[in-house]
């Protein structure tokens, strides 16, 4: 059982004198990644109330790598100090091990400090598409929404090389699993320009449900006007009213000013729920 911090560093200055000395050693190319004493003196000292000391450890551990995974998982798992758990999963971001996803993934779903799961999430994130698979079955499966709302954030933020297994997840018969893969696919397209994941997302506009069309609609406003302009302008005549508020509001987003006079056409319609639309979209247009 590891020591309570208080044990271990009964004054602040002893917690500073402690991370000094591993800094010093990690610099020098002499510190002991055999010596588990010390390992377990790192997560205890996580506990500190300083935050820069806390990041100096994060950091400590991002550069000892593997033979510091072993403690954090365990801290991340049991440690009671929720500050010791969130500064664990800090640390295994840093080192992006594979082997930690299913931890991360029972820190994410389980724990019950709200910065302990984004700190997981945060990792998962980080591991990128190795992850993918685990994070998925969290949005297929029976959790609470803000619970598949950080396996969403993590999901869109896995990075480029997730990009084919988003694509595949795409195709899921599972509403959930659609949408969270929509939303790492314009993630992917805003940042890199991929055409392959502009065309994924352009595909589904026409989705049997209407609210990965909604979605698909709304990523549109982070693609180059030359591609979402001719699919959003059409959208503003369609008979569902949900997709053509949508269409304008992602019309205002993107910004561009030759839309203005097809916004302002749109506030003649008497057709009810539009008008409100429409100013807002114009509003974003003329603070551009």
């Amino acid at each position: 059982m590891m020591l309570n911090s208080s044990e271990k560093f009964p004054t602040p200055d002893a917690t500073e004198h402690f991370v000094e000395q591993i800094n010093e050693q990690l610099s020098q190319g002499i510190f002991d990644a055999e010596n588990s004493q010390l390992l377990e003196g790192m997560v205890e000292a996580l506990a500190d109330k300083r935050g820069l000391v806390r990041l100096s450890l994060v950091e400590a551990f991002g550069k000892i790598g593997q033979p510091g995974v072993p403690f954090l998982v365990e801290a991340l798992t049991h440690h009671s100090n929720p500050v010791v758990r969130r500064s664990s999963a800090k640390a295994l971001a840093k080192i992006r091990q594979p082997d930690t996803i299913s931890h991360l993934i029972g820190a994410m779903v389980k724990d019950e400090d709200t910065v302990v799961r984004s700190s997981a999430a945060g990792a998962l994130a980080g591991i990128g598409s190795a992850a993918l698979p685990a994070l998925l079955e969290v949005i297929a499966g029976e959790y609470p929404e803000p619970v598949k709302g950080q396996a969403t954030w993590a999901i869109a933020r896995a990075g480029v090389e997730a990009v084919e297994p988003l694509h595949l997840a795409l195709k899921s018969d599972k509403t959930d699993i659609r949408l969270a893969a929509l939303e790492g696919i314009a993630k992917i397209a805003e940042e890199h320009g991929d055409e392959l994941s502009q065309n994924a997302i352009l595909s589904v506009l026409q989705d049997d449900d209407l609210e990965v069309r909604l979605e698909a609609i709304a990523s549109l406003s982070r693609f180059p006007s030359q591609v979402a302009l001719p699919k959003l302008i059409p959208l503003l005549e369609d008979d569902n009213l949900e997709v053509v508020q949508r269409a304008i509001l992602a019309l205002g987003k993107l910004g561009e000013p030759e839309v203005l006079p097809i916004l302002q056409a749109k506030l003649a319609e008497k057709r009810e729920g539009i008008a409100q639309f429409v100013k807002i979209a114009i509003s974003q247009l003329k603070c551009r």
